[in-house]
C-alpha cells in the first residue's frame, strides 16, 4: 500500500536530457504537452532510461571479481500529439536515490506531473492497530481465571464491633393532654395564624393558573429562576472548559511527523479553516531559528508574509512543510540543509549546512 505524501512536477525540454534523483519514492501518474506549443502540428515522444537490476548468471562470475558496469534500457513512455492526444496517464514508480534520464523527441515541452509516496506496510506502524496488543494483554490477565479454592471468612478480620459506635434511643410515650394549654403553645398558635395584612395579601396573588397562592411563593418563583439560570451558565462555562483542554490535550499529544525531503513537522495548534493547497496564495506568520536557538528572521506583527505555495517562491521546506495546513494551525518545521540554503548558506545570519527550524502560522488562504 502507498500514500500520496507531496505534488511532484519537472518541465522536459526538447534537445535537454533531464536527469532526476528523486529525493523520495516517487510515483508520475500524469504526462502533457505544455500550454505553449512550438510545433503545433508534429508528434513529440517521452523516453525514459532506468538502469536494469543486474543479474549473476553463476557462481563462478562472483569468484572472478570482475564487477560489470550497470546496464541500462531505454523505453518510450508515450507520443503526444497537439489537437489529438495532448495527455496520457501513467503509473511509474521512480525509487528514492536512484537516478533515471528523461528525453524529448520533437519540438514542444512536456510536463510530467505525480506524487511523493510512501510505500510502508500497513502491518507496521504507523498504521498497525494498538488495539490489538492492548486486548492480546488483556487477556492476559482475566480475572475469571483466578481460582475459586480461596476463600475469606468473617472470622479471620479483625473488626470493631458496630455496638460501641451507636447509641441506642427509646421513644418516649407522648404525654396526656391536659385540659388547659400552657401558654406557650397558645403563643405558637397564635403566631402561626396569618395576620390580617398578609390574609388580604393572599388574596390579591394568584397563580398563572388562577389559583390562590401564598405570601413569599412568588419570591421562592424568582430564586428557582435565577438559580437555574446560574446553573446553566455553569455547564456553559464547563464545556467551554473542556473544549478548550480537549484542544490542548490533543496539542500536546502530536507527534512529529516526516515530509518528503527530510522535512520534519509537529503541530502545536490544529485550525478548523481551510486546507492550503498547491497554488494557493497563504499569508504567514513564522520565527525563523538556527539549532542553537538564534532567531534569523521573524514576521509577528504588521503586514503577514505571503507567497504561493508549491511554486518555488520560497525554499523546498517552506512548499513541502506548508502544505496541507488549516488556516489557524501552527507548526514546528524542522528543515534539513537540503531542503533550505545548502551549502551556500544565507548571509551573514545562516550558515553553510544550517538546519532551520520555524515557528510558523497560517493567517490566512486567497
Amino acid at each position: 500500500m502507498s500514500i500520496a505524501i507531496g505534488l511532484w512536477s519537472v518541465q522536459l525540454t526538447p534537445g535537454k536530457e533531464e536527469v532526476i534523483v528523486p529525493q523520495a519514492d516517487l510515483r508520475i501518474t500524469n504526462v502533457a504537452l505544455s500550454d505553449e506549443l512550438a510545433d503545433s502540428n508534429g508528434r513529440t515522444t517521452v523516453k525514459f532510461t532506468y538502469v536494469t537490476p543486474m543479474q549473476m548468471d553463476s557462481d563462478d562470475e562472483e569468484e572472478d571479481g570482475d564487477v560489470e558496469p550497470p546496464q541500462t534500457n531505454t523505453t518510450v513512455i508515450c507520443s503526444l500529439t497537439p489537437g489529438k492526444i495532448e495527455q496520457a496517464t501513467a503509473d511509474i514508480i521512480l525509487e528514492q536515490d536512484e537516478e533515471y534520464l528523461f528525453t524529448v523527441v520533437g519540438k514542444n515541452s512536456v510536463y510530467l506531473t505525480g506524487n511523493y509516496i510512501d510505500q510502508t506496510s500497513a502491518d507496521h506502524p504507523p498504521f498497525d492497530d494498538e488495539d490489538d496488543s492492548d486486548m492480546d494483554s488483556e487477556d492476559a490477565y482475566d480475572l475469571r481465571d483466578v481460582s475459586s479454592d480461596v476463600e475469606m471468612h468473617a472470622d479471620d478480620f479483625d473488626l470493631e464491633s458496630d455496638a460501641s459506635r451507636f447509641e441506642e434511643v427509646h421513644d418516649e410515650e407522648p404525654a396526656k393532654a391536659q385540659k388547659r394549654p400552657r401558654e406557650s403553645d397558645v403563643v405558637d398558635a397564635d403566631s402561626s395564624k396569618p395576620s390580617k395584612a398578609e390574609k388580604k395579601q393572599n388574596k390579591k396573588l394568584k397563580a398563572e393558573s388562577g389559583k390562590a397562592v401564598a405570601a413569599g411563593a412568588e419570591k421562592k418563583d424568582e430564586e428557582k429562576k435565577e438559580e437555574k439560570k446560574s446553573e446553566k451558565k455553569d455547564e456553559k462555562k464547563e464545556a467551554k472548559k473542556d473544549k478548550k483542554d480537549k484542544k490542548e490535550g490533543d496539542a500536546k499529544e502530536a507527534k512529529e511527523q516526516e515530509l518528503a525531503g527530510g522535512v520534519k513537522f509537529k503541530d502545536a495548534k490544529v485550525g478548523s479553516g481551510p486546507t492550503a493547497k498547491k497554488g494557493n496564495t497563504v499569508s504567514m506568520r513564522y520565527i525563523g531559528k538556527l539549532t542553537n536557538g538564534k532567531v534569523f528572521d521573524s514576521n509577528t506583527k504588521g503586514k503577514p508574509f505571503t507567497f504561493q505555495l508549491g511554486k518555488g517562491e520560497v525554499i523546498k521546506g517552506w512548499d513541502v512543510g506548508i502544505a496541507g495546513m488549516q488556516v489557524g494551525s501552527e507548526r514546528k518545521l524542522t528543515i534539513p540543509p537540503n531542503m533550505g540554503y545548502g551549502k551556500r548558506g544565507a548571509g551573514k545570519d545562516i550558515p553553510p549546512n544550517a538546519t532551520l527550524i520555524f515557528e510558523v502560522k497560517l493567517i490566512e488562504i486567497k
